[in-house]
C-alpha cells in the first residue's frame, strides 16, 4: 500500500493489527518520508533506521503468533529530545547535554512501546525548552512545513512539524507553558496537554525537578486527528510507579451539561481579528453539534494564574538556569532569560510558598467554574502564529510574544487539561482555538474538539515549502 505516511494513527494500527499491512511496510514508508522531507525542515534530529526496522520485525512476529501487540501497533511516533529514550541523548537542545545518554525510558516512552508504537526518532526543541520557537546550537533550526517564515512553535516544534509533514501521525511533547498546544497551533494540527497527574513522567537521566515544574509540566501528544489524540492519551496514561504524582483516573466521566463558556478576551487581552473569527467559527460548529455556547466577558483570572506559573517556574533555581543558558550560549535562550529576568529580580525568598497558596485559591475558582460549564473556549494566543524568531527582535518583540501567550501560560499553573484544535488557515498561516475543562476531564475537551473538527476540513499532510 503506497503512502502509508498519509494515514492517521488509528487507521495504521487497524491495518497492522488486521495484518493487511505489516509494521515493516509502515516503517519503510515512514523512513522514506523522513529521507524525502526532513532535510527541508529539520524536525527529526536523530533516528536509527535499523533499530526501527528491527522493532517492526518484532511487532510482525507477534502478530504472526496470534498475539496483540497493542492499540498503537505499528504506529510511528517521534519523541521530544527532552524526554528520556534509552540509548539516546536527552539533549534538551543544549550543547551542555550532548552526551547525556539515557539508560532507561521515561514512563511515557515505555507506555508507547507497550502499546505497540514504532519510535521513529527524536524531535527538535529549543535550548532547555525555553521558547515558542524551535532552534538550538546543537541540532539547528526547525522550520514550519506550512510556511517557513512562521515559527513551528515551541518547545515541541520538531514534533509538530514532523506530524504536519507526514513523518509519523503522532508526536510526543511536553507542555509547561504551551509547548504542546502552541506548536500544534502553529503547524495546523491538534495537540493535547493532559491534566496534572494524568500521564506519568520521569527522567532518570536528570536531577529531580523543582516543585513548580513538577506540578505544572505535562507530557502529551500531537496529531492530525482528534481521535488520534484520544488513542494516544489512553496509551500514555497507564500507571508507572516512578511518578508519585500520577493518578489512575478513568479517561471518561459523565456529561452533566453541554454548556460551553466562550471568552474572546480573557482579562481584556487584545486579540487579532483572525483569532476572534476562528473562535466565532468554532462556536458555530459547536452549536451545530448541539452544544449550548454562552459568551462570558469574565472568567477566573488568567493573569493571576500566569503570574503563579511564572513564579513557580522561575522562583526556585532561576540563577542556575541563567548560568546554564550563558554557558550554552544559545542566543534565543539568552533572549528569554534576559527578557524575564526583571520579573524575577526582587522576588521574596518565600515566593514559591506564596505561589503554592495562591495556586490553591485559583484552582478552587476553576473547579467551581466548571461545575456550570463542560468546556471553556478561548484563544490559543492573542495573535496568529508569530514570524519566526520574533522573541529575538529586541525587548519589544519579546514582550509582544510574552503578552500574546497569556492563554498558554496560565492553565498549567492550575493543572487543567487543554486541547488545541486547528480550524483552518488564513492564507498559509494556520489558526485554531483552545478548549479547556476541569482536571481529568480531557474527554470533554476531546469531545468538543471532535465536533469542531468534524465540521471543518480534515488536516492533510503538507509537503514542506
Amino acid at each position: 500500500m503506497a503512502e502509508l505516511w498519509r494515514l492517521c494513527a488509528a487507521d495504521i494500527a487497524a491495518l497492522v493489527r488486521a495484518r493487511q499491512v505489516s509494521a515493516r511496510e509502515v516503517a519503510v514508508d515512514t523512513l522514506e518520508r523522513i529521507e524525502a522531507v526532513n532535510h527541508r525542515i529539520n524536525a527529526i534530529v536523530d533516528y536509527r533506521p535499523e533499530e526501527i526496522l528491527q522493532r517492526a520485525y518484532r511487532l510482525d512476529a507477534l502478530l504472526a503468533q496470534g498475539e496483540d501487540p497493542g492499540p498503537l501497533a505499528g504506529v510511528p511516533v517521534s519523541v521530544k529530545i527532552n524526554t528520556d529514550q534509552a540509548s539516546f541523548a536527552t539533549t534538551n537542545g543544549s550543547v551542555l547535554q550532548e552526551h547525556l545518554i539515557a539508560a532507561s525510558n521515561s514512563p511515557a516512552v515505555d507506555n508507547l512501546i507497550r502499546a505497540g508504537a514504532l519510535l521513529i526518532g527524536r524531535s527538535n526543541s529549543p535550548t532547555f525548552a525555553l521558547r515558542w520557537f524551535t532552534d538550538n546550537q546543537l541540532h539547528g533550526k526547525t522550520l514550519n512545513p506550512r510556511d517557513p517564515r512562521l515559527t513551528p512553535g515551541g518547545s515541541s516544534g520538531g514534533g509538530a512539524a514532523a506530524v504536519a509533514a507526514g513523518m509519523g501521525p503522532l508526536a510526543l511533547g511536553t507542555d509547561i507553558g504551551g509547548s504542546v498546544r502552541y506548536p500544534a497551533y502553529a503547524c495546523g494540527i491538534h495537540g493535547l496537554r493532559p491534566s496534572f497527574g494524568r500521564v506519568p513522567a520521569y527522567n532518570a537521566s536528570s536531577p529531580e525537578r523543582a516543585i513548580g515544574p513538577q506540578l505544572m509540566s505535562a507530557t502529551g501528544p500531537m496529531a492530525r486527528t482528534v481521535n488520534d489524540l484520544r488513542l494516544a492519551l489512553a496509551a500514555l496514561s497507564k500507571h508507572d510507579a516512578r511518578d508519585p504524582w500520577h493518578t489512575s483516573v478513568p479517561l471518561s466521566g459523565t456529561l452533566a451539561t453541554r454548556r460551553v463558556a466562550l471568552c474572546f478576551r480573557p482579562d481584556g487581552m487584545p486579540i487579532a481579528a483572525e483569532v476572534e473569527a476562528a473562535l466565532r467559527n468554532a462556536a458555530l460548529r459547536l452549536k451545530d453539534a448541539g452544544w449550548q455556547v454562552e459568551e462570558r466577558e469574565r472568567i477566573p483570572s488568567l493573569t493571576e494564574a500566569a503570574s503563579i506559573q511564572e513564579q513557580l517556574w522561575l522562583g526556585d533555581g532561576f540563577e542556575r538556569l541563567f548560568s546554564s543558558v550563558e554557558r550554552d550560549g544559545d542566543a534565543g535562550a539568552q533572549a528569554v532569560v534576559s527578557g524575564i529576568r526583571p520579573a524575577v529580580a526582587g522576588l521574596p525568598s518565600d515566593v514559591v510558598a506564596r505561589a503554592l497558596v495562591r495556586r490553591l485559591t485559583e484552582a478552587r475558582k476553576w473547579q467551581t467554574f466548571f461545575v456550570d460549564y463542560a468546556v471553556l473556549l478561548v484563544p490559543v494566543s492573542g495573535e496568529l502564529p508569530f514570524p519566526d524568531d520574533l522573541d529575538r527582535q529586541g525587548p519589544e518583540g519579546f514582550r509582544r510574544v510574552w503578552d500574546a501567550q497569556l492563554p498558554m501560560r496560565a492553565f498549567p499553573a492550575v493543572g487543567l487539561p487543554g486541547v488545541v484544535v486547528t480550524t483552518g488557515a488564513v492564507g498559509t498561516t494556520p489558526v485554531g482555538v483552545q478548549l479547556v475543562a476541569a482536571r481529568f476531564r480531557e474527554d470533554l475537551c476531546l469531545e468538543a474538539a471532535s465536533d469542531i473538527e468534524a465540521r471543518g476540513e480534515p488536516v492533510t499532510v503538507v509537503d514542506p515549502c
